[in-house]
Parts: C-alpha cells; sequence; structure tokens
C-alpha cells in the first residue's frame, strides 16, 4: 500500500428538500455576496431556481448570475465569469448543475484571482495558489465534481480537453438531493451511471498493486451502482435508486477508490479527445465506447486483475483452467451492461470515423510531449489501435 494523505473538506448535505436551505447554509459561514452559475433553462423548469432564489433572498444574499454552461464546459464561458467575479467579488460562486456546471465554477474561482489565463492551470503550466470559495447543489449524478478535487474544461479555440487536479478545486459545501436527479433524462442517467462506474473501474484496474480494503470499497460501489443503475432507468422517481446513485458518484472521485494505490485513468484521457473535438458526445458515452476497447487492448497485461473484476463484481464463475476466458467475460458483462441502459459500444454509434483517429492520438499525447501510463505506455500507435477497437 502507497502512503497517502485523504483529506475531504468538502460539507455534504444529503436528503429531501436539503436545497431549500441553501441560504441559510450561505449565511452561516458569513458570506453575503454570490454568483450563481447554472447552464440552460432545466432548472427553472423544474423549479430549482425559484427554490433557489427564494431562500437567498429570504437570507438577505445578494446575488448576480452567470448561465449557459453546456456539456463540456468551455474556456470562452470561464473568461466570461472571471470578468464577472473581478468586476463584483462576490464572497462565493454557487453552482446548481451537474459536473459541467461545477467544473467551470471552479475554473472561475481560481481564474478570478489570478492574472492569467486560467488555462494555464488547465495545461499544468501553473499551479493554483488561490480561489474563491465555491458551493454545489447538485442535480445529476455523474461526475462527481461535487467533492472532488479536479476540474476538467474544454478550450473551445483548439478543441483540447484537459482536467487539472488541485486542493483548491475541492467546493467548501455540497447540497445532494436525489429527488432533484427524478426529471433527468433516460439517456443521461446512463451517462451518468457509466461516469460513476468508470472513476472507480480506472482506479481499481489500471494498474497492478492491489490494496484490499480500498479494492473492495470499489467492488461494492460498482456492483451498489449497477443495481440501483437498473433501478433508476426502470423507474426513474425512486428515490433509494437515485440516492444511491448519488452517493456513489461523490465516493467514486473523492479519491477514497485510489487510496493507496498507484492509477492513471486511460480511458478518461482518450474519451476527453473525443468529446474535446466531437462536442456532441456526453462525456458518459464516449466512456462507454472507450473502456470496453481499451480492456480488450489491456487486459493480457494483467489478467488476474480483469478476472478478480469478473468474478467479484460481475459474479463469473471462474475457469481455472482458461483465466483468460474469464477476464473477457467480465469486459463483454461490462459492455453489455451499458448496451442494455442504452450507451453506445462503438464509435460509429457516435458518427466518428477513423480519418479523425490520429489527430485525437497525437492530442492525447500532447503532441508527442507524454506517454500515458498504464499496464503498458500508451503514445499515438496505441491509442489508434484503441480507437479502432472502438469503431
Amino acid at each position: 500500500m502507497n502512503n497517502f494523505i485523504y483529506h475531504i473538506p468538502t460539507k455534504v448535505i444529503f436528503g429531501k428538500e436539503e436545497h431549500k436551505n441553501v441560504g441559510a447554509i450561505i449565511k452561516s459561514y458569513g458570506f453575503h455576496k454570490v454568483m450563481l452559475h447554472y447552464g440552460g433553462g432545466s432548472i427553472k423548469k423544474t423549479g430549482l431556481y425559484e427554490d433557489v432564489i427564494l431562500s437567498l433572498n429570504e437570507s438577505g444574499i445578494e446575488y448576480f448570475e452567470l448561465s449557459g454552461v453546456q456539456p463540456n464546459p468551455t474556456l470562452s464561458l470561464v473568461h466570461t465569469g472571471v470578468k464577472l467575479c473581478k468586476e463584483n467579488k462576490p464572497d462565493l460562486i454557487l453552482a446548481v448543475g451537474g459536473g459541467s456546471v461545477i467544473d467551470s465554477a471552479k475554473s472561475i474561482a481560481s481564474g478570478a484571482l489570478c492574472d492569467f489565463d486560467p488555462w494555464l492551470f488547465q495545461s499544468g503550466e501553473k499551479i493554483i495558489t488561490a480561489a474563491i470559495p465555491v458551493a454545489t447543489i447538485l442535480t445529476i449524478s455523474a461526475a462527481g465534481s461535487e467533492t472532488s478535487c479536479s476540474c476538467v474544461i474544454t478550450n473551445d479555440e483548439t478543441g483540447i480537453k484537459r482536467g487539472h487536479s488541485s486542493p483548491f478545486n475541492r467546493p467548501l459545501f455540497s447540497i445532494l438531493n436525489p429527488e432533484l436527479t427524478y426529471t433527468v433524462s433516460e439517456y443521461q442517467t446512463a451517462c451518468g451511471i457509466v461516469d460513476i462506474m468508470m472513476h472507480t473501474l480506472e482506479r481499481y484496474i489500471t494498474l497492478k498493486n492491489e490494496v484490499s480494503p480500498t479494492d473492495e470499497i470499489s467492488e461494492a460501489i460498482l456492483k451498489s451502482v449497477i443495481k440501483a443503475g437498473k433501478e433508476a432507468i426502470e423507474h426513474p422517481n425512486s428515490y433509494e435508486a437515485r440516492a444511491a446513485l448519488m452517493w456513489a458518484g461523490s465516493l467514486s472521485h473523492n479519491d477514497l477508490t485510489g487510496l493507496g494505490k498507484d492509477y492513471f485513468m486511460v480511458s478518461h484521457q482518450i474519451e476527453h479527445e473525443i468529446s474535446g473535438k466531437f462536442n456532441h458526445v456526453a462525456h458518459g458515452a464516449g466512456l462507454a465506447v472507450v473502456f470496453p476497447a481499451w480492456a480488450k487492448y489491456a487486459y493480457r497485461y494483467n489478467i488476474p486483475r480483469f478476472v478478480r473484476y469478473a468474478v467479484n463484481v460481475w459474479g463469473i464463475l471462474e475457469n481455472k483452467s482458461d483465466p483468460e476466458k474469464t477476464a473477457l467475460e467480465g469486459i463483454l458483462k461490462t459492455e453489455s451492461f451499458f448496451a442494455s441502459i442504452g450507451m453506445p459500444i462503438r464509435l460509429h454509434e457516435l458518427n466518428i470515423t477513423e480519418d479523425s483517429f490520429e489527430e485525437m492520438a497525437i492530442k492525447c499525447t500532447n503532441f508527442g510531449g507524454r506517454v500515458l501510463k498504464g499496464y503498458i505506455d500508451y503514445g499515438k500507435v496505441e491509442i489508434c489501435d484503441i480507437l479502432k477497437l472502438a469503431l
């Protein structure tokens, strides 16, 4: 087991109706002015916007707004938010939405306190040293950004999508009311299910070291998400299913499932190039295509790990005379599950063709400046091979 530091300072406020207390919660911190950050019109259609504004007004919290966050949040909107924050000087940024809104808020929060382009944080050229506090009201179970230290932004000028981790990205508090996810579409629910599973799987299965408590936590989360995911697709208003997904989303990406382990999120890195270039691709949908292809390419380098996954998560009977068969069964079971909840499992389903592979592979290696670390090193050739398997 590797050395590690586990510090999750985000206060989680979980349960029914809790979002209606947001004004009082903000006031309890001594804050007086917030920037309200959200996406399109969905929070207004559901009544969530009205609830939030009412709560802010009741507690005497001054606010200004920035809407318009899109899936795969963009650097151009971050620039707009940074300008607004420098002009209005909020005490807090309140992100109401899913991972895209939260990541946009995180990037604005750090960008507002620096004198250079916040993209330099995403590219790794600068390190965050200060940020406006961010709080969240979560509306979709998926990215886990509500308790994570990560932030993913797409540079809409270059089509490059990059993630950056920092303690300053961790939200101050997050309100998790599963009822707010009842209206999430079946497709977006399925995208979220995949994303939660992948945040867990990429830590569980990518490198060779085993850490028993961490691995068993990961297996429990995966099994819980599979069960709750099926229930939420069939019964969208099942509180227990929605609650399980929401809590699993936070647990999957707040560092818990990687404690004591070495890991590198290869599938995520490859998928970032897909949804960065093709903005019609939802992140979870892209992962549903990439992970099975990566697994079929990589399993041979650590067959015991894939066997454990097949047996402990999917309940597949181990074939001791042919462990490779068991490993492949687990991969195919994963792929079948993704398809069963309405996810694409091939690139052609996303209208992506082979002529884009080399460009994406080159960008994924930072134009030759890095390799992706896994059981083997993944450069341009290996990434192209995985994309071909995904076709």
